[in-house]
Protein backbone atom coordinates (compact mmCIF):
# COMPACT_ATOMS: atom_id res chain seq x y z
CA UNK A 1 0.00 0.00 0.00
CA UNK A 2 1.36 3.41 -0.95
CA UNK A 3 0.73 6.14 1.58
CA UNK A 4 0.34 9.38 -0.34
CA UNK A 5 -0.58 11.70 2.45
CA UNK A 6 1.86 12.46 5.13
CA UNK A 7 1.94 14.72 8.09
CA UNK A 8 4.77 17.09 7.28
CA UNK A 9 5.34 17.60 10.97
CA UNK A 10 7.19 14.29 11.28
CA UNK A 11 10.17 15.41 9.22
CA UNK A 12 9.81 19.03 10.32
CA UNK A 13 10.16 17.97 13.95
CA UNK A 14 13.41 16.18 13.18
CA UNK A 15 14.65 19.14 11.13
CA UNK A 16 13.53 22.13 13.18
CA UNK A 17 13.57 20.72 16.71
CA UNK A 18 16.35 18.18 16.22
CA UNK A 19 18.58 19.89 13.68
CA UNK A 20 17.78 23.52 14.38
CA UNK A 21 17.19 23.43 18.13
CA UNK A 22 19.45 20.50 18.99
CA UNK A 23 16.83 18.32 20.67
CA UNK A 24 17.73 14.66 20.99
CA UNK A 25 16.90 12.75 17.81
CA UNK A 26 16.44 9.63 19.94
CA UNK A 27 13.73 11.39 21.96
CA UNK A 28 12.02 12.58 18.79
CA UNK A 29 12.14 9.01 17.43
CA UNK A 30 10.64 7.65 20.65
CA UNK A 31 7.79 10.14 20.49
CA UNK A 32 7.26 9.39 16.79
CA UNK A 33 6.99 5.66 17.49
CA UNK A 34 4.69 6.25 20.45
CA UNK A 35 2.33 8.41 18.35
CA UNK A 36 2.51 6.64 14.98
CA UNK A 37 3.58 3.10 15.77
CA UNK A 38 5.13 1.63 12.63
CA UNK A 39 3.18 3.86 10.24
CA UNK A 40 5.58 5.76 7.98
CA UNK A 41 5.09 7.35 4.58
CA UNK A 42 6.19 5.48 1.49
CA UNK A 43 7.42 8.60 -0.28
CA UNK A 44 8.45 12.05 0.89
CA UNK A 45 9.35 14.87 -1.47
CA UNK A 46 12.00 17.26 -0.17
CA UNK A 47 12.08 20.56 -2.02
CA UNK A 48 15.72 21.46 -1.42
CA UNK A 49 16.89 25.05 -1.56
CA UNK A 50 19.97 26.86 -0.31
CA UNK A 51 19.46 28.84 2.87
CA UNK A 52 20.38 32.08 1.12
CA UNK A 53 17.74 31.68 -1.60
CA UNK A 54 15.14 30.51 0.89
CA UNK A 55 15.65 33.51 3.16
CA UNK A 56 15.60 35.83 0.17
CA UNK A 57 12.30 34.38 -1.01
CA UNK A 58 10.83 34.64 2.46
CA UNK A 59 11.88 38.27 2.76
CA UNK A 60 10.36 39.06 -0.64
CA UNK A 61 6.96 37.85 0.63
CA UNK A 62 6.96 40.49 3.35
CA UNK A 63 6.95 40.21 7.12
CA UNK A 64 8.88 37.20 8.40
CA UNK A 65 7.25 34.75 10.80
CA UNK A 66 8.99 33.65 13.99
CA UNK A 67 10.84 30.77 12.31
CA UNK A 68 11.85 32.90 9.33
CA UNK A 69 13.50 35.33 11.76
CA UNK A 70 16.01 32.70 12.87
CA UNK A 71 19.61 33.08 11.75
CA UNK A 72 21.36 31.48 8.82
CA UNK A 73 23.09 28.88 11.02
CA UNK A 74 19.71 27.67 12.30
CA UNK A 75 18.40 27.19 8.76
CA UNK A 76 21.56 25.48 7.60
CA UNK A 77 21.14 22.99 10.47
CA UNK A 78 17.49 22.48 9.48
CA UNK A 79 18.41 21.92 5.84
CA UNK A 80 21.15 19.47 6.77
CA UNK A 81 18.69 17.53 8.96
CA UNK A 82 16.29 17.14 6.02
CA UNK A 83 19.13 16.08 3.74
CA UNK A 84 20.40 13.58 6.32
CA UNK A 85 16.95 12.00 6.56
CA UNK A 86 16.79 11.74 2.78
CA UNK A 87 20.27 10.21 2.62
CA UNK A 88 19.46 7.70 5.37
CA UNK A 89 16.35 6.41 3.56
CA UNK A 90 16.79 7.06 -0.19
CA UNK A 91 13.97 4.66 -1.05
CA UNK A 92 11.55 6.89 0.89
CA UNK A 93 12.76 10.36 -0.12
CA UNK A 94 13.10 12.24 -3.39
CA UNK A 95 15.03 15.49 -3.51
CA UNK A 96 13.63 18.18 -5.77
CA UNK A 97 15.89 21.12 -6.63
CA UNK A 98 13.67 24.03 -5.61
CA UNK A 99 16.27 26.58 -6.74
CA UNK A 100 15.34 25.88 -10.34
CA UNK A 101 12.77 28.05 -12.11
CA UNK A 102 9.19 27.02 -11.38
CA UNK A 103 8.71 25.39 -14.79
CA UNK A 104 11.71 23.13 -14.19
CA UNK A 105 10.52 22.21 -10.69
CA UNK A 106 7.17 21.29 -12.21
CA UNK A 107 8.99 19.23 -14.86
CA UNK A 108 10.83 17.38 -12.08
CA UNK A 109 7.47 16.52 -10.56
CA UNK A 110 6.09 15.48 -13.95
CA UNK A 111 9.05 13.12 -14.33
CA UNK A 112 8.47 11.69 -10.87
CA UNK A 113 4.75 11.06 -11.36
CA UNK A 114 5.14 7.82 -13.41
CA UNK A 115 7.38 6.41 -10.66
CA UNK A 116 4.73 7.20 -8.08
CA UNK A 117 2.01 5.58 -10.18
CA UNK A 118 4.16 2.49 -10.72
CA UNK A 119 4.63 2.15 -6.96
CA UNK A 120 0.84 2.31 -6.57
CA UNK A 121 0.37 -0.53 -9.01
CA UNK A 122 2.83 -2.61 -7.02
Amino acid sequence: MLTFLKNRKQDATYAYQGGGRGLSLARIATLETFVQGDLRPDLTLVFDLSVEIGLSRAAARGRLDRFEQEGQAFFEAVRQAYLARAQAAPQQYRLIDAALPLAQVQQSLDTLLPQILERCRG
